[in-house]
């Protein structure tokens, strides 16, 4: 089975190149995102130096160069090149990156069809979603890059089955009760999670009320149009300087033509459905659409006791925590230990999942942080009173 599943991930991610020119595989827009390239390779790479390297006696590494090259942030593994500048490795060409990843595949497709230890079943699972996740970050990336050439170019005319799908919702809103008390949080069990997720633990809720669907364009554009991004009241302060500093004024990928708002999906440029559901929002585009209604948003303990009761996925739904680590929470030794213990300082944590997610890699104890005021993912509001 576990091999079944690399084989499924590892096409699958080529898969999402196969509508790329080779062009398209190179540039790197800002220090945020990452060419199509480097997200062949780091995933690669992760299976060569976590598993490969230290359980397969026989195994040469493909290029002694690409654990520099593709190294992403693991210090314990040493250097690695800068990140802004992964746009300008224009070699190994896109050829030889895919001769790493068939290289790679053939050595963990053989150890995955002996007997191997518990730990590096793990470790591979773990590899896996790694992989899975970038899948993800392959969509965003390359579509802000995309949306910055004046073409508006296409990546694929169904896109909007992929990564751009819209839901409609009903006029009104809904409200979904939650009563005041102790509950349960965190992922329990053995199935797999990030470390990130455990412990599961007790909190205890006030009372509140969450909506059962996220906001929509149409009325993110009754925010805008009420002086929502000149008013600073409804804005944090960090959020206000942002905000006056890169002149936003909008979400991410919107613009207005001829009085018409429109916006870049990987489809092309559209009109934008004011019916669908709104996306590529900040969390301080997000405080300030609640303080606008004067509600708020879910903090993530209310919104994993909630979310049975709504349908969620289509966004990464920002929430008022911290990234913070849970009770009983610990750093695992090694490289693997650096995945998220480190970045748990001035994050703010999503829950859910996008349109762009991979299916199956979502749960409800799944914790996805951001800073603030990165607005490149398919991130949205729910509302909470």
């Amino acid at each position: 089975m576990l091999l079944a599943l690399y084989q499924q991930t590892r096409k699958y991610t080529e898969s999402l190149c196969a509508p790329l020119n080779i062009e398209d595989y190179i540039p790197q827009a800002v220090e945020f995102t990452s060419p199509p390239k480097w997200h062949l390779a780091h995933t690669t790479w992760f299976f060569e130096e976590m598993i490969l390297t230290k359980f397969v006696a026989d195994y040469a590494v493909f290029d002694a160069h690409f654990g520099y090259l593709f190294n992403s942030y693991y210090q314990s593994v040493g250097e690695k090149a800068v990140r802004a500048q992964r746009g300008i490795i224009t070699r190994p060409t896109v050829e030889q990156v895919y001769q790493y990843r068939h290289y790679v595949d053939k050595y963990i497709q053989r150890l995955l069809a002996e007997d191997i230890p518990g730990t590096v079943k793990a470790l591979v699972t773990l590899g896996i979603n790694h992989e899975q996740q970038h899948q993800e970050l392959l969509l965003t990336d390359l579509k802000y890059t995309l949306a910055l050439n004046p073409l508006c170019p296409v990546y694929r005319q169904d896109c909007n089955l992929v990564a751009d799908r819209n839901s409609v919702i009903p006029d009104g809103r809904q409200w979904l009760a939650v009563e005041p008390g102790t509950y349960e949080v965190g992922h329990g069990g053995d199935s797999f999670c990030f470390d990130n997720e455990r412990e599961r633990h007790k909190v205890y809720l006030q009372g509140f009320e969450i909506a059962a669907s996220l906001v929509t364009n149409g009325e993110y554009i009754e925010f805008m149009e009420s002086g929502g991004y000149n008013t600073f009241s409804y804005w944090l302060d960090d959020g206000w300087t942002w905000l006056c500093a890169n002149q936003i004024n909008c979400p991410l990928y919107w613009t207005n033509i001829e009085g018409q708002w429109h916006y870049y999906t990987l489809a092309g440029l559209k009109p934008v459905d004011k019916k669908a559901i709104l996306a590529h929002v900040s969390y301080y585009e997000a405080n300030a659409f609640a303080n606008w209604k004067n509600m708020r948003l879910a903090t993530e303990f209310e919104w994993e006791v909630a979310s049975p009761q709504f349908d969620w996925g289509l966004r990464w739904e920002w929430t008022s925590s911290a990234y913070q680590a849970y009770p009983g929470f610990s750093v695992s030794e090694g490289a693997v230990g650096e995945y998220n213990g480190k970045f748990m300082v001035n994050q703010m944590v999503l829950r859910g999942a996008s349109a762009a997610t991979t299916q199956n890699h979502s749960r409800a104890t799944y914790r996805n942080f951001f800073q603030p005021h990165f607005q490149w993912q398919y991130s949205g509001i729910r509302l909470v009173k």
